[in-house]
């Protein structure tokens, strides 16, 4: 077990990938490995850093749910789907190697950041329609699969979430909005399951959640102030970081 002295650096850390996340998503990609990095096995690891995520997810939502970036009517309808997705990968990862999967989800997410970059105007103009059949048709089944992706492998969730709201029509900043609502849904699921479980070393996870919540305000309060220019050069970022997270196996 790792001494006090790894909170040195794992807030620092903890307090930037609350930031990230409550921009872009991708949070994780920066926490589960400083977890790892501190001596954690594997299972305290990913217990613990579901611990301080749950801190920052939540922080970022309520931001974002008081200023009225999250559209409520449709993200109440897709948590629960967030929800039972979220247990299905979690129950598939039994019987499948999640590491074979990791290399087709770098490129996947390689080029839905490709999409989003290149295309000038995508994700900077809010015109979401309402809930139209369009709408539902694309956000209900996203939403179970985003959550059987957060549950069977996990890194940027957040990332394929906001691309899907802007799919619909939403802005960046929106988008991100509706992403960390539906994220610190999945997160709260996965946080019961690992309390159940016993394995999150409390005494690393509770200052380090602090650190990414005051992470988490400043990064929501940024993207709202900065725009969606400001979080889709930001959401290019996080995606080259995700991508490199699944193409290292690690």
């Amino acid at each position: 077990m790792p001494g006090p002295e790894v909170l040195f650096y794992g807030i620092p850390l903890a307090f930037l990938a609350g930031f990230i996340d409550a921009v872009a998503g991708g949070g994780g990609t920066i926490t589960l490995p400083t977890l790892f990095f501190m001596g954690l096995s594997p299972a305290q690891a990913v217990a613990t850093n579901k611990l301080l995520a749950i801190f920052g997810s939540a922080t970022a939502t309520a931001q974002f749910w008081r200023k009225g970036n999250v559209e409520r009517a449709l993200v109440l309808r897709l948590i629960p789907l967030a929800l039972i997705g979220s247990a299905v990968g979690a129950y598939l990862v039994r019987f499948v190697d999640p590491n074979a999967f990791k290399t087709l989800m770098g490129f996947v997410i390689l080029g839905v950041g490709a999409l989003v970059i290149m295309n000038k105007r995508f994700g900077l103009e809010d015109h979401y329609p309402g809930l139209t059949a369009r709408t539902l048709a694309l956000t209900l089944p996203g939403a179970f699969i985003i959550g059987v992706y957060d549950g069977f492998l996990g890194p940027g969730t957040g990332t394929f979430a906001m691309f899907l709201f802007a799919l619909v029509g939403f802005n960046l900043v929106r988008s991100s909005g509706n992403a960390r609502t539906i994220n610190f849904a999945t997160n709260l699921g996965a946080f019961i399951t690992f309390l159940i479980g016993g394995h999150m070393v409390f005494w690393i996870g509770l200052p380090m959640g602090v650190a990414n919540a005051l992470g988490a305000a400043l990064g929501a309060r940024m993207a709202m102030l900065r725009g969606s220019a400001f979080v889709k050069w930001m959401y290019g970022l996080i995606v080259v970081l995700v991508a490199l997270k699944l193409f290292s196996g690690r």
